[in-house]
């Protein structure tokens, strides 16, 4: 089997370390033209400690993957991928749906 990247190493150890649920943790990483793109999956109830309050989190995640990657001559890019039927995403589809009303679309 073939050694984890460094890029998912770091992301996958900074994650489990503050997340309720480490075993839920999952890093998918695909390398194109654009670079290499981190897709993080965790279990929905630890979204809140993976985004952070105004996304503190999240960016500071990006921030430190961004660091790695120049370390190894790559644009690293990092997608949380929200858990399907979790609130944010049945409120945003609410709203969408109150201004399109609006609209008379």
């Amino acid at each position: 089997m073939a050694e984890t990247p460094v890029d998912q190493k770091v992301l996958e150890t900074i994650v489990k370390s503050v997340v309720n649920n480490p075993d839920a943790v999952k890093v998918e990483r695909k390398v194109d033209e654009m670079g290499v793109l981190l897709s993080l999956k965790v279990d929905p109830q630890d979204m809140a400690q993976i985004i952070g309050r105004q996304g503190v989190m999240a960016q500071a995640l990006r921030t430190i993957l961004r660091v790695v990657g120049a370390k190894n001559r790559a644009r690293i890019n990092l997608k949380i991928e929200e858990p399907s039927g979790s609130t944010h995403t049945r409120e945003a589809e609410k709203a969408a749906d109150q201004i399109t009303e609006g609209l008379n679309l």
